[in-house]
């Protein structure tokens, strides 16, 4: 396989994946190589040179990314940077928002059954987690909420489909096996194309999103 492949290009695509600090596209490689290159197939022989190695070439959010082999992550816990740990509501909320997106406030507090304080988006905002998709075309024109290419990356799917479905989730034992037969886990769909009852944010609403998370960022600081 390695000797009909263009080796050059091989190592061209490898040295962009290693230096890039964010998952690669293929179209993204395919801008720097010479026209006509198959980067699809140079991913697929990288991809399996590196499946018994230390790191792993691995699909993120559709694009592709070194990582360290699973069983080795522990080798690095004792270096990696300890994350500030989510609240259960914000977990909650970061669940609901990924199952159910496009999602307002409002139905995410139908959904949990308790109101959600405008801070816990906040702090899945600033995390890149989470993103305002749009405004529902209902009274008040509430903002909607989907997830981000950050929180495929960070939970290591290539797709939100990827998610856990029902089965999975009981296996995990994270919902009762005794759960009402109506209940279901939905398909999630974090498509960038609005929904029929979603419009546009305007520029300036996302301007207003972005000093949020600078004053968020300087009150941890102080």
């Amino acid at each position: 396989m390695a000797a009909e492949l263009d080796l050059d290009g091989l190592r061209m695509v490898e040295a962009m994946l290693f230096a890039s600090a964010d998952p690669l596209s293929v179209a993204d490689i395919a801008a720097r190589l010479p026209v006509g290159t198959d980067v699809a197939g140079l991913i697929d022989e990288l991809e399996r040179q590196y499946a018994t190695r230390g790191v792993n070439l691995v699909p993120v959010a559709g694009k592709w990314a070194f990582r360290t082999a699973p069983d080795l992550a522990y080798l690095l816990q004792r270096e990696a940077v300890e994350q500030r740990k989510l609240s259960r509501a914000a977990l909650e909320t970061l669940a609901i928002i990924a199952y159910h997106q496009p999602v307002t406030r409002a139905e995410i507090e139908e959904i949990r059954g308790v109101s959600t304080n405008k801070g816990t988006l906040d702090v899945l905002l600033e995390t890149g987690w989470i993103r305002m998709r749009g405004r529902r075309r209902t009274p008040g024109r509430p903002v909607t909420y989907g997830t981000t290419e950050s929180f495929l990356d960070h939970f290591g799917l290539d797709l939100i489909a990827d998610l856990p479905g029902l089965e999975e989730l009981k296996g995990a034992g994270l919902l009762d096996s005794a759960i009402p037969a109506s209940f279901h886990v939905p398909l999630p769909n974090d498509s960038d194309i609005l929904a029929p009852d979603e419009d546009p944010l305007e520029d300036g609403e996302l301007f207003d999103h972005e000093e949020l998370a600078l004053d968020l960022e300087e009150d941890e600081a102080q």
